[in-house]
């Protein structure tokens, strides 16, 4: 069974049609590619596997459960680090994570665990009683990191996942995004970070003008980017 199945999903924004048709799956176990130039669309299918922007038609399946049918329960099978961090003014560090435990029905003892692991590997321990607004950009980001690692889902989406992470930190999401892909999870992530893709992702889907205009591994990416250059 394919972990998420997105199929003739259209969307228009007044009037405007900024996805056309778009279908792919995503397999168990794999990282895929979104790419294309900027407007090609790829945050705005991001935004509706998430249900943050509505469809005008189409069927976005994850695993058995379908959006329009279950939300609650399709929204807990998946996680999502988005570009620009977003986080609840009125809650400390330790107090998001907290919150993103009780929102997935994480074990507590596993949950204070990662937890530990993910803000020493991140260098921010001393942060997790600080509130949003008294850290920088990079720092909030981590934060975000953190909360969308934290459950153990079928599918991850990561909207530009190395923007404002130092190397390090880049570093290590890539590695946990590879644990987490041998456990079974399905990545969808957009980047401009090409080379970076190149190492990560298994497959590609490119989009041009609101319409998949290819898919295939990623070794074979080059010869399809050359041909729409």
């Amino acid at each position: 069974m394919s972990t998420l199945t997105v199929q003739g999903v259209s969307v228009s924004i007044q009037q405007q049609k900024i996805l056309e048709s778009i279908s792919f799956q995503l397999e168990p176990g794999s990282i895929t590619a979104l790419v294309g130039h900027n407007g090609a669309g790829k945050s705005t299918i991001m935004k509706t596997i998430l249900g943050l922007q509505e469809k005008k038609e189409g069927v976005i399946k994850l695993k058995d459960t379908f959006q329009k049918e279950d939300f609650v329960r399709f929204k807990q099978q998946l996680a999502y680090i988005p570009e620009e961090p977003f986080l609840l003014s009125e809650l400390t560090v330790m107090q998001h994570f907290q919150l993103y435990g009780e929102s997935y029905q994480m074990d507590k003892g596993k949950l204070y665990q990662k937890i530990a692991h993910y803000l020493n590997e991140l260098e921010i321990a001393d942060k997790q009683n600080e509130y949003p607004e008294s850290l920088s950009k990079g720092m909030r980001q981590k934060v975000q990191t953190i909360c969308a690692m934290l459950p153990d889902v079928p599918l991850l989406l990561i909207d530009e996942p190395f923007m404002g992470l130092d190397i390090y930190a880049s570093d290590f999401l890539q590695q946990v995004m590879k644990e987490k892909v041998q456990n079974g999870t399905a990545i969808l992530l957009t980047s401009h970070q090409l080379e970076r893709m190149k190492d990560l992702a298994d497959q590609y889907i490119m989009l041009q003008q609101g319409k998949v205009v290819g898919s295939g591994y990623m070794q074979d990416f080059e010869i399809l980017k050359r041909r729409f250059e």
